[in-house]
């Protein structure tokens, strides 16, 4: 039987497409504020420490599953270690985030429009809020319009994109959308650069406050943030390996994602902080009054730089979310490659019914969803249970069940990396997999948890956080478990 699994047209298609995974919203708006508050400049230390610590021998193990038997999660794991439900658990999570990520990339891409003639007005809080999301109290169910069209357009371009395949909708997507988002961007941080008050947000991104480097939220923050910045541990990285060919130099090509990844990160950093620095002069404030991070810095933060800026605000803001627009599609596209390259593997699936049973049912449901007057509301929960116990939960699972439980499967997949690899993994890398990255993730995940049953999350009611995040995680577990129960399909359908 031949392989007619589907695959990149070369490596470099597959770099620039994990490249085009890792960038994504959270290299513009959370890594920025995350190093500021986690000790600047200092926190560049912890943070290249768990790129090389954590990042890479996770993004290697991932390489090796998703390489060696060119599946999908639940398929990969079942034949590596029969634990199918690992991969549906990934799956699971992929399938949620994908639900509400389609939201804030309508959110980007409104806002785009927005900049011209600055229509958000004075009042950027009130007009993001009141007038644009119409943002109700607790849980308010009723229909905008505004934000449904939105969300109809991202989802019609991302199943276009998903339609043509990896080779001519993923692949070439990421060709066309990663060279245009770093030009944008490049012209975005120049233009940020040349603000008054530009070199005021520079040193306070930059400078180092070397007392919190004895704080081990620091450390933690940094492992943290890198494990969701590389795409690693929730099936990304796994299923676009699938895709490689057998002869392929998994490390380098590790490195120069990573690389790439945290060279756009600061990048982002010195654009967005530049800004804020303006921001602070035009207001005469000190930056850590102005300084904000995720949703409040996109949407309410930048809005207010850009309507300072006068005329030349216009192509400010549009350069802006025009970049995190271009950075969502390339993400979501990866996002939904994991759940729909699952059931193709599953079920024998084509990718055309995968594409439209998958994809289009979740653009049903996150077009329900999130043009709702709770859309926000959904979207803080959601995220933050998705992240923080949904990806932190599967990838610490992944390593533990072959790094603790597993001991003899870590040889073959280091021989089966090492075969075609220029940077030879080793002792080293058994170490980091078996104990530092492991013993990081399992106590950021405890810490989580235990703040979850303490505090809840945010502001929101006890009932609010059962319902929404609670099914999310309810989600995960039962898709998990019921998902693994279904018969595997012996005939495929053609693409």
């Amino acid at each position: 039987m031949t392989d007619s699994r589907e695959n990149w047209s070369a490596r470099s298609g597959f770099i620039i497409a994990a490249v085009g995974s890792a960038v994504g919203l959270g290299n513009i708006w959370r890594f920025p504020y995350v190093a500021y508050e986690n000790g600047g400049g200092a926190f560049l230390i912890p943070y290249l420490i768990a790129i090389f610590a954590a990042g890479l021998p996770l993004l290697y193990l991932d390489y090796a599953v998703g390489h060696k038997f060119r599946k999908a999660p639940p398929t990969a794991y079942k034949k590596l270690m029969n634990s199918e439900a690992l991969g549906w658990w990934q799956v699971m999570v992929t399938l949620a985030i994908g639900l509400y990520y389609a939201s804030v990339l309508s959110w980007a891409g409104s806002y785009m429009f927005y900049s011209i003639g600055q229509q958000w007005g004075a009042d950027t809080q009130g007009f993001f809020f009141s007038t644009y999301l119409q943002n109700g109290e607790g849980l308010a169910l009723g229909f905008v319009p505004t934000l449904f069209f939105g969300l109809v357009i991202v989802w019609a371009v991302v199943m276009f994109i998903l339609y043509g395949g990896v080779r001519r909708g993923v692949e070439l997507a990421n060709k066309i959308f990663m060279p245009l988002l770093v030009v944008l961007f490049t012209i975005l941080v120049v233009q940020a650069l040349r603000l008054p008050g530009a070199t005021t947000g520079l040193n306070a991104f930059f400078t180092p406050n070397w007392e919190a480097m004895a704080n081990y939220k620091v450390w933690l923050a940094a492992f943290g943030h890198i494990f969701f910045s590389l795409s690693v541990g929730f099936g990304i990285m796994l299923t676009y390996a699938s895709y490689l060919k057998k002869k392929t130099n998994l490390t380098g090509s590790g490195l120069v994602v990573a690389l790439a990844n945290s060279s756009f990160e600061i990048l982002a950093g010195i654009g967005v902080f530049a800004a804020l620095g303006f921001m602070a002069y035009s207001s005469g404030l000190p930056v850590e009054e102005v300084v904000s991070g995720g949703i409040g810095l996109a949407f309410i933060a930048f809005p207010k730089i850009i309507s300072s800026m006068g005329a030349g605000g216009d192509l400010f803001g549009f350069l802006f979310f025009a970049s995190l627009t271009v950075a969502g599609i390339t993400s979501m596209v990866s996002i939904l490659q994991v759940p729909i390259a699952a059931f193709q593997d599953k079920l024998g699936w084509s990718r055309k019914k995968a594409v439209t049973i998958i994809a289009g049912g979740s653009a049903v449901v996150s077009t329900l969803i999130f043009s709702t007057h709770s859309a926000i509301t959904f979207v803080d929960i959601i995220d933050y249970f998705a992240n923080n116990i949904g990806i932190v939960g599967g990838g610490v699972l992944s390593i533990i069940l072959v790094s603790w439980f597993h001991r003899p499967l870590m040889q073959q997949l280091q021989a089966h990396v090492n075969q075609y690899s220029s940077i030879k993994l080793g002792k080293g890398w058994n170490f980091l997999l078996t104990v530092i990255t492991p013993l990081s993730l399992l106590i950021a995940l405890g810490l989580t948890i235990k703040s979850i049953i303490a505090s809840g999350y945010g502001d929101y009611a006890t009932h609010i956080l059962w319902i929404v995040g609670g099914g999310t995680v309810a989600l995960f577990i039962l898709g998990a478990i019921g998902l693994s129960y279904l018969k595997d399909s012996t005939t495929g359908e053609e693409n």
